[in-house]
């Protein structure tokens, strides 16, 4: 990587030592993330040495036009190298300097075995119809999860799966089903739009990318009401947490209304976290919440505290709180104590397992 006026060698480069993402922000050496922790290279950017970079990432994105990211100061996009890898790339300026930040996505859709989902998360695709979250803060493998039952529904069912993205991450190759894939921006003029085209497209499955404000909000759970399975991701840690955020996207006077839908409509939220894993890595804790009469009328009577207790009590398979995730993780030896502490909810309840 010390060819620093060369963006197709530093792609090169990151994908080969399995960084995650790579960063090129003026007053630091290019640095890259692998397994959570953030190397740097070579000497110090200067502004000028990361305008070349960005510019001649913008040239290998298909000849990209800078113009709405100098004029706006931001830009999302992504493009794939043949043979090598896809990127999703984030320009900004910061500091008046140009900034980017590159996340490397493999070609392959990963094995969701060795990414350590476990199978219920899978099973999920059994569901023909209503609404399935993805949860988690940024950077927790969501749209892996998510691209992980696209396949397994690709793989398995006769349907038509179309994916609303922003940007396109992972490529999907029409097995069984007939995928469409379509990047916000480039293909479509915004989320909303799209999903309301794609009503009118004959889907069965339909992926949002990120259920951003309640009118998208408002469509998926139309969507999923009409027969249609909708999965989709929000940057929220806990079942409950998700079904109170959603509620209070809406002015007060439609809450109640949005709740009983939302009662109807939804099937199961999963929350992922990635934590630091014995012996170097990252491994993803799940929290898995599927619907029961006794959740549904919870939202419907607005008690979304007494959810968690639900979970957390729960003895099925498929219903597994955070906390008993890290546990399980811990006692199978994956992390260590100090980590199932720092990421758990309830601190003196995982104390005493322990």
């Amino acid at each position: 990587m010390n060819d620093l006026t060369n963006a197709a060698e530093i792609l090169s480069s990151a994908t080969q030592a399995k960084a995650s993402d790579i960063f090129i922000v003026a007053g630091l050496p290019l640095s890259y993330k692998v397994n959570g922790e953030i190397r740097s290279e070579g000497d110090r950017l200067m502004p000028a040495d990361t305008e070349v970079l960005i510019r001649d990432i913008y040239r290998l994105a298909n000849e990209r036009s800078m113009k709405k990211f100098l004029e706006y100061g931001d830009d999302d996009f992504s493009f794939a190298i043949p043979g090598l890898s896809r990127f999703r790339v984030s320009t900004y300026k910061q500091r008046g300097s140009l900034a980017a930040v590159i996340r490397v996505i493999v070609f392959e859709l990963p094995r969701p075995e060795e990414l350590g989902i476990p199978p219920i998360v899978l099973s999920l695709t059994d569901i023909t119809k209503g609404l399935v979250l993805v949860t988690g803060p940024a950077g927790s493998g969501k749209s892996t999860t998510l691209a992980c039952l696209v396949d397994r529904i690709n793989a398995t069912r006769e349907d038509h799966i179309i994916t609303l993205e922003d940007p396109l991450e992972f490529l999907h190759r029409h097995k069984k089903s007939i995928v469409s894939q379509r990047e916000i921006s480039t293909d479509t003029e915004n989320y909303l739009t799209a999903l309301r085209a794609a009503l009118r497209q004959s889907p069965d499955v339909i992926l949002l990318g990120e259920m951003r404000d309640h009118e998208t909000i408002q469509t998926a759970m139309t969507a999923a009401e009409t027969g249609h399975l909708v999965l989709s991701s929000l940057h929220t840690i806990g079942a409950a947490n998700t079904i109170s955020r959603i509620v209070d996207v809406f002015d007060p006077s439609q809450q109640h209304q949005i709740a009983v839908q939302l009662s109807m409509v939804l099937r199961a939220v999963v929350s992922q976290q990635l934590i630091p894993a014995v012996g170097g890595g990252m491994i993803p804790a799940f929290e898995i919440m599927i619907m029961t009469p006794a959740i549904s009328n919870m939202i419907r009577d607005n008690k979304m505290h007494q959810i968690e207790g639900i979970i957390y009590t729960s003895s099925k398979e498929d219903m597994i709180s955070m906390d008993n995730s890290l546990l399980d993780l811990f006692r199978k030896g994956r992390i260590t104590r100090d980590t199932a502490l720092q990421y758990c909810t309830n601190v003196e309840m995982m104390r005493k397992k322990i």
